[in-house]
């Protein structure tokens, strides 16, 4: 898998930079070809020169060129890296770098690095358990990873301060394994094609503050958006309103209702290769939304009837203008799942259907991971066993690309 490759390792300052000798080497051992950056922090644990014997390539500290040096070459190394690389390994990486990328300062060598990457990234943190486990640091890695980046977590077991704790450097053959598996999810097999994805829930207005919703919180959506950018797709996410973040290398489109999600998909679907419908779309919105803020007062009696319209079908609206498109949809069924995909997959004339139920352990809104069968029109199916909500999307984006080759 490594054969071939062009790795950027990115070390930062922590003791564990020491283990990135043996990364290095076993990179170089199965014919990758490996270029590193370092801060200047790493420089207090491991020299420059050995990282560039064992990669047989020059290595950046700085940002900018010595001063004193007697010859000075400009240039943008950033930029001319980031073209070059298959995927980025940032190891080890220290909190305050993690920190930095998840709030883009690009203040040394490596984040300046990571602001221009367009290929995978995966950051391997090493620090103490206590930093480890700080609600910031926490909040920071997670955020990355909303962002498309591959967090790989530390191991537990004896750290540098003497104490046993989560936040050792995992060993060498388990960072390599991870760089491999990563690869494996990111074959640039979608470049030239545009990809339009949709996401989250809808909101409908009952009056100036109140709507009706649902629970979806764009999980699934946001991970195909992403293993699609990965794939080197042009992508376009057409998102309800959500936390989370926009993966990198993608276009976001953020509406409220049903009907600006209808008007977002119809205005760029004829553009598109391949349009994936993960969003939960409201089957109904209320008939007269109030514009101002309705009182209890208002209402008499114990009972009050909310007059509701069903909102327009996007998904079936657009089978009749395919076009050589493939157009994917979604089912979220509790009851006779099967039976109810496949009638939604025929009614809309779909090319498949992912099909899963909230009600499954490691299904439900807002996990990280899902559980679902998918059925094509042949009505033949495939249940998935219970997987992360990327790799579902990568196996979503396996059936794209058969039917757009």
């Amino acid at each position: 898998m490594l054969k071939g490759k062009k790795i950027l390792v990115g070390v930062t300052g922590g003791i564990a930079a020491y283990k990135i000798c043996f990364v290095v080497r076993e990179f170089k051992r199965a014919g990758a070809e490996v270029r590193v950056v370092m801060t200047d922090a790493a420089r207090e644990f491991i020299s420059p020169l050995t990282l560039s014997t064992l990669s047989g390539n020059e290595v950046i500290v700085g940002t900018f060129p010595s001063p004193d040096a007697a010859v000075v070459k400009g240039g943008t190394w950033h930029i001319d890296l980031s073209l070059w690389a298959d995927v980025m390994l940032i190891a080890p990486a220290t909190a305050n770098t993690i920190a930095k990328i998840a709030h883009g300062f690009a203040d040394n060598a490596v984040t300046t690095l990571v602001l221009s990457l367009r290929c995978p990234l995966i950051i391997s943190p090493a620090m103490d358990a206590d930093m480890w486990a700080n609600p910031m640091t926490r909040e920071n890695v997670e955020r990355l990873k909303e962002l498309g980046f591959f967090v790989l977590p530390p191991d537990e077991g004896e750290l540098a301060s003497g104490l046993e704790g989560v936040g050792r450097l995992p060993e060498v053959e388990t960072i390599v394994k991870f760089v491999e598996a990563v690869l494996q999810k990111t074959h640039r097999n979608l470049q030239g094609k545009k990809i339009l994805v949709t996401a989250g829930p809808t909101q409908e207005p009952i009056d100036a503050v109140r709507y009706i919703s649902n629970r979806s919180s764009g999980k699934m959506g946001f991970a195909i958006a992403n293993a699609a950018a990965l794939r080197g797709a042009e992508v376009t996410l057409i998102s309800g309103p959500v936390s989370l973040q926009t993966p990198r290398n993608v276009t976001r489109v953020d509406v409220q209702t049903a009907e600006e999600m209808a008007e977002a998909v119809q205005n760029r679907f004829a553009k598109h290769d391949a349009v994936i419908m993960a969003a939960a779309v409201a089957d109904f919105t209320p008939s007269r939304p109030a514009k101002k803020k309705m009182k209890k007062e208002d209402f008499k009696g114990e009972n009050t009837h909310l007059e509701l319209r069903q909102t327009k079908d996007i998904l079936g609206s657009l089978g009749d203008k395919k076009d050589g498109k493939v157009l994917v949809g979604f089912a979220l069924e509790t009851n006779d799942e099967v039976r109810n995909a496949k009638e939604k997959l025929k009614r809309k004339r779909l090319d498949f259907i992912v099909l899963n139920n909230p009600l499954v352990e490691g299904a439900g809104f807002g996990a990280d991971t899902n559980v679902v069968s998918i059925i094509d029109k042949s009505g033949a199916v495939k249940k998935l066993p219970r997987l992360s909500k990327f790799e579902v999307a990568n196996v979503i984006l396996d059936r794209v690309v058969k039917m757009l080759t």
